[in-house]
């Protein structure tokens, strides 16, 4: 049985996801962000930043989205949600899971946090900044799209779930994700996806799902 600390329209959102994907037990204890449950010494003790998600496997805490959820696929292979060991599309795999944390995730927390890497002064121009960066990596997205149905081999996987949460969070960004044509497509066939509609519905979220 696996617990996710999570919080609605959050990374944690995507763990919540690929879980019903998965169709594996698990609980969920969801963390308010207005009282900053997230920041509460008992939270803390799981997870050090006091950000979700936070997953415990056997016993002890795993944290970070795309960790969490590469773990997953690799402990659940009959899904189907990760390229296997030795094939052609694992490289592939990793660079875009990595990419995706790594470059794109924190652009993202730089534009909705604009004051965290730059402080109040300088906030406009790090949301500036973080702007050009994720416009940059959705076209490097859509690009991607151009020719297939999912981002990594032919089928879907944890890199696409991954993709698809960041483009949700970019619903009411000045350009959003759907204002490119291939991305657009893309999104429209995962967002009939049961699982995802089912997270928004567990999650009360009722933005973006149907467009």
């Amino acid at each position: 049985m696996y617990r996710l600390y999570g919080s609605p329209s959050t990374a944690g959102t995507a763990i919540h996801w690929l879980l019903l994907e998965l169709g594996v037990p698990f609980e969920i204890t969801m963390l308010d962000f207005e009282t900053r449950e997230q920041k509460s010494p008992a939270y803390l003790t799981v997870n050090p930043d006091g950000v979700v998600p936070t997953l415990i496997v056997d016993g002890a805490p795993v944290t970070e989205m795309a960790a969490i959820a590469t773990l997953l696929a690799e402990r659940h292979p009959e899904a189907g949600f990760a390229p296997p060991v030795g094939s052609p599309e694992r490289a592939a795999y990793f660079s875009w899971s990595f990419w995706l944390a790594n470059g794109m995730q924190p652009a993202f927390r730089a534009w909705f946090y604009a004051d965290e890497p730059a402080g109040e002064q300088s906030a406009d121009a790090a949301q500036a900044c973080a702007r050009a960066r994720i416009e940059t990596g959705l076209a490097r997205l859509d690009a991607r799209l151009a020719d297939r149905e999912f981002i990594v081999g032919d089928r879907f996987s944890t890199v696409d779930l991954l993709a698809t949460i960041l483009c949700r969070w970019s619903r009411n960004m000045p350009r959003p994700a759907t204002a490119w044509p291939n991305l657009k497509r893309y999104l429209d066939r995962i967002r009939q996806r049961p699982a995802l509609r089912e997270v928004h519905r567990r999650e009360a979220l009722t933005d973006w799902i149907d467009g």
